[in-house]
């Protein structure tokens, strides 16, 4: 009997105990879930093959969340560049495609090799990994709706993110999603576009996203009210030079789909929605871009690109300040500039990860933009306010407003004055005609003291 009596006190404190454990775990995973998020990573353009040290920076950064922003890995097949012979690969006057899809097995392994690596193994394991992808990733190079093997390598995708099973992403057509992080009042919603699954052909000026996906944005823009909300696009939204790089070489971005971008930032405007701040990848380097005239207050779209791939790895060191001094060179209305950036033009072209830091306790909250390098030191930054991010709530705005539209922020890059717009190309045309010119020059001075000599040893 007193046994009995001591066993049962013994199992009626076990559950007292059990039940004070279940408390705590559950009042301590409310509070994780409502913990506001702070510091925000995000990237593009990781070749797996290839050497990646910048997680190591990404890793001390400590952030809470990491967005991948496509080209996550190099899943096509690139061939080499042949200018003559039977397969030519580059030219007008080229035969055969430079890019082809891999095969399923092969994107497997390069998502394998990709998620095996030490340093995002280690960013994975301790913080919460979100994203889209773009075309490499995607399967083909500057695909899009055309592409034939989309289907299946969504769900190669998704397993690299490690997407639950009954996820809705796996269901649908496309990769896009949104997540909500953050109590009340410091709410950050995070939306990832797709903009390859539905995209129409380049030069088309057709849709992006597809019917179904500008309905499902719509729906998330008029959802429950967030502080801030993060777009992330795999092509830059604000920026467009190729208006500017152009006849010489052209990059994807919502600038070539003129009417999907007034349609992005209308439906900005009128669902009301504040604090937008977009974050793009694709191009191998690291710009930040702002457009005032288009919701009522500054857009700012962060672009980072590559955690691997970057323009002036392509070049010998010695030309990368030649390739530093084209970028100040190429005209751009949108580019912020100021004393934050390591270089003169305001562009990064060596490795970076975006960061987004956010000073809640500030009175206004100060959202801090950064380009960081494989160090972890920033090269390109800008402060915003929150209480700019609202119609009305920027005087550079009003100031811009009052100037009109020639004001910097304001002026589409493809409105530039034409003399602007092409310098890029005259300068190079023009480089090009007097090397030109100069070999033509060297070859007809050798030939004539070929025969002049010839001439003289004859008559000797």
């Amino acid at each position: 009997m007193i046994a009995s009596r001591v066993f049962s006190s013994i199992l009626k404190s076990h559950h007292r105990l059990s039940f004070w454990w279940f408390s705590l775990l559950f009042t301590v995973a409310i509070a994780a879930e409502e913990t506001p998020i702070t510091r925000i990573a995000f990237g593009s353009c990781a070749n797996q093959s290839a050497p990646q040290p910048i997680w190591d920076a990404i890793n001390n950064f400590d952030p809470q969340l990491f967005i991948w922003l496509g080209d996550n890995i190099y899943g096509d097949i690139r061939r080499p560049l042949k200018v003559i012979g039977k397969e030519r690969t580059f030219g007008p006057w080229r035969n055969t495609p430079r890019f082809v899809p891999s095969s399923e097995e092969e994107m497997k392994l390069r998502y394998a090799k990709a998620k095996a690596n030490p340093g995002y193994s280690s960013l994975q394991r301790k913080v919460k990994v979100i994203g889209t992808w773009d075309d490499h990733d995607y399967g083909l190079n500057d695909a899009g709706k055309e592409f034939d093997r989309k289907v299946t390598n969504q769900k190669l995708m998704l397993d690299f993110l490690d997407e639950p099973l009954d996820s809705p992403r796996r269901k649908q057509a496309g990769v896009y999603a949104s997540y909500t992080y953050g109590p009340p009042n410091r709410k950050v919603k995070v939306i990832v576009l797709d903009t390859r699954y539905h995209r129409d052909p380049l030069r088309s000026d057709g849709s992006i996203l597809g019917d179904t996906q500008w309905d499902w944005l719509e729906k998330e823009l008029r959802g429950p009210r967030s502080e801030i909300t993060i777009i992330g696009s795999s092509v830059q939204v604000i920026s467009n030079l190729s208006a500017t790089t152009g006849p010489l070489f052209y990059m994807e971005s919502w600038g070539r789909f003129p009417k999907e971008r007034k349609r992005l930032f209308k439906l900005i405007s009128d669902t009301k929605r504040n604090g937008v701040i977009f974050i793009s990848g694709d191009v191998h380097f690291g710009e930040i871009t702002r457009y005032d005239c288009s919701v009522g207050y500054p857009l700012y779209d962060v672009t980072s690109s590559g955690l691997v791939q970057s323009v002036e790895k392509v070049f010998p060191r010695p030309l990368h300040s030649i390739v530093r001094l084209l970028f100040w060179y190429t005209p751009s209305t949108m580019r912020v500039i100021n004393d934050n950036c390591k270089f003169k033009s305001c562009t990064y072209g060596q490795q970076n990860f975006g960061a987004i830091s956010i000073d809640w306790n500030a009175n206004p909250v100060i959202i801090r933009l950064e380009i960081r390098d494989v160090n972890g030191h920033t090269v390109l930054g800008t402060n915003v306010s929150l209480s700019e991010l609202q119609p009305g709530g920027s005087n550079s705005l009003k100031d811009a407003t009052t100037k009109g539209k020639s004001q910097r922020y304001c002026t589409l890059e493809i409105e530039l004055p034409g003399l602007i717009r092409y310098r890029l190309a005259v300068l190079i045309y023009f480089t090009i005609a007097v090397l030109a010119m100069a070999i033509l020059g060297l070859i007809i001075g050798a030939v004539l003291a070929i025969t002049a000599c010839v001439y003289k040893c004859k008559v000797d």
